[in-house]
């Protein structure tokens, strides 16, 4: 449906009312501590303060991952943080991440702990730091870096985009909809073309790039996210399907996408993560 009634903005914009829809309660345009709230901390060093989004998902897999390779120094401690109830905004959080937002990781190994914010920039922080999941060869390493850096820039058409105005919005606008349907089939057949003749984006090693888009295009293509695998007709992109089943087949991935979940089958949840035990 079209809006009978176009907006016109006004020569200077304020904030005096929510817009509506999901998570209008958390939405703000200033940043910021609310509320004073240290966070908690682990016997390891390093510190994740997180939830299951696909953005969340990225750190955790790739943790798993390390974990699985041997690296006992990638043990790690994982905190819920509860972005409906506002967790990102306490004193705390917002001291390692000024922005607000999950996944935020404080490692507390080097003197003094180092902070990292942004999913990109810990998974590049961990891959580095302990010397997998990142090509040595310098091509490719540039490769891996631009599909993990497309990505970055891909998802807030996806999430913020298609899946604000599809799903969340407090009532559905034919031009957004549109736009960002377009713009998200797009951009998955970027991956399908790309996929259809590689078995992972840099070829037929698995990296930290793979991670990143998985977390968002494989949910969006395997389960459904925002309720829109028929509306986009994701079962036509088989290449991307081809590649996201095999990822969530590895026993590291399925682990990841358990971490600081906290909602659905009590089964898909590790609520906080702090050994290996968690995993039941």
């Amino acid at each position: 449906m079209s809006d009978s009634s176009p907006y016109t903005p006004p020569k200077v914009w304020t904030w005096d009312t929510e817009s509506g829809g999901r998570f209008a309660n958390i939405n703000r345009p200033i940043a910021g501590a609310t509320h004073d709230k240290e966070l908690p901390v682990g016997e390891h060093a390093l510190q994740l303060h997180s939830l299951a989004t696909p953005n969340g998902v990225k750190v955790t897999i790739l943790l798993e991952e390390l974990l699985e390779l041997g690296i006992g120094d990638a043990e790690y401690d994982a905190w819920l943080i509860n972005i409906g109830q506002g967790d990102q905004f306490s004193s705390g959080f917002v001291a390692i991440n000024p922005n607000s937002k999950i996944p935020a990781l404080l490692d507390r190994s080097t003197n003094p702990p180092t902070r990292v914010f942004e999913s990109a920039a810990i998974l590049l922080y961990l891959a580095e730091k302990f010397g997998h999941f990142l090509p040595t060869d310098p091509s490719t390493r540039a490769e891996c870096y631009s599909w993990l850096f497309w990505q970055m820039g891909s998802a807030p058409y996806l999430g913020g985009g298609f899946g604000h105005f599809y799903a969340y919005a407090p009532e559905k606008w034919e031009y957004p909809i549109n736009r960002y349907a377009m713009e998200t089939k797009r951009l998955l057949d970027v991956l399908n073309q790309r996929l259809a003749n590689n078995r992972f984006l840099c070829g037929e090693e698995y990296t930290i790039a793979d991670m990143a888009n998985y977390a968002w295009y494989g949910a969006l293509v395997l389960h459904n996210i925002y309720d829109a695998a028929e509306f986009l007709d994701v079962a036509s992109y088989t290449h991307v399907i081809r590649w996201a089943r095999e990822i969530e087949a590895r026993p590291a991935v399925e682990r990841g996408r358990r971490v600081n979940r906290s909602w659905g089958p009590e089964e898909t949840r590790v609520v906080e993560r702090h050994s290996a035990a968690d995993f039941k």
